[in-house]
């Protein structure tokens, strides 16, 4: 059967793999994805070790396959400089922003929608622009407690397919793989970040919850921008990347 109409149970693919399996079946998750949608498959790459991880795998399977990168106002100095650098190596990633003005310190008083204007319409437009059929990204389900129900393949929005080819891997397993592959990462994790945000919005935490460190005295603690959970497929969507 197709890897891409699988049922498996991802609790058990998460303990029942080792570490080699799980690369193989993230490979083959993308050449599948890859065969089947060609340059409409797009990955979004957050500038974190899990995206870092995808962006190399899918590289494996054709260095081809473009990206696009959301950055914000509120993103760290070191985040936007290794974006930068990102960038140079790889123009095919396509960088969106949205440069709205908002309230001051939107963030404290409704974090939800400064995550909808500064997050999600950018990547709405991305979708949009780029004319993506696939998505990829690099949630994983063992990063906290809003990620436990996802798929490796998805189609939460009509015409949209989201694949997430690692979302089997465990946080040790990614850093794993990047140690063996000698990939860069964004240099904010050696001063003790374990997932990385705007810099407001996330902080150091010794919490056994990987994403525990976003969003902390809000609603949202641990919780997502909205990327993974609103529509993306809105008409009429205008501007374009930087």
């Amino acid at each position: 059967m197709s890897l891409l109409n699988n049922k498996d149970d991802i609790k058990k693919l998460v303990e029942s793999l080792n570490f080699k399996e799980k690369i193989d079946r993230s490979l083959a998750l993308i050449e599948e994805a890859y065969a089947k949608f060609g340059d409409d498959l797009v990955v979004a790459n957050s500038l974190g070790k899990d995206s870092v991880c995808v962006w190399d795998l899918v590289k494996k399977v054709n260095p081809k396959i473009r990206g696009f990168i959301i950055t914000t106002r509120f993103k760290p100095k070191k985040t936007i400089k290794f974006m930068n650098e990102l960038v140079s190596i790889y123009p095919e990633l396509k960088v969106y922003k949205n440069d709205t003005i908002i309230p001051d310190k939107l963030y404290e008083t409704d974090p939800d929608k400064c995550c909808d204007i500064l997050k999600v319409e950018p990547t709405r437009r991305a979708i949009e622009q780029m004319h993506v059929k696939c998505w990829v990204t690099g949630l994983r389900c063992t990063e906290g407690r809003t990620r436990t129900d996802y798929r490796e393949v998805e189609e939460r929005d009509k015409d949209l397919m989201k694949l997430n080819p690692i979302l089997i891997w465990k946080e040790r397993e990614v850093w794993q793989y990047l140690a063996i592959y000698g990939i860069k990462v964004n240099p904010l994790y050696k001063f003790g970040y374990r997932s990385l945000g705007c810099q407001p919005c996330t902080k150091i935490t010794s919490d056994e919850n990987e994403r525990a460190g976003r969003w902390i005295g809000t609603s949202k603690c641990g919780g997502e921008c909205g990327i993974h959970t609103r529509p993306l497929k809105v008409k009429n969507i205008q501007g374009d990347g930087i």
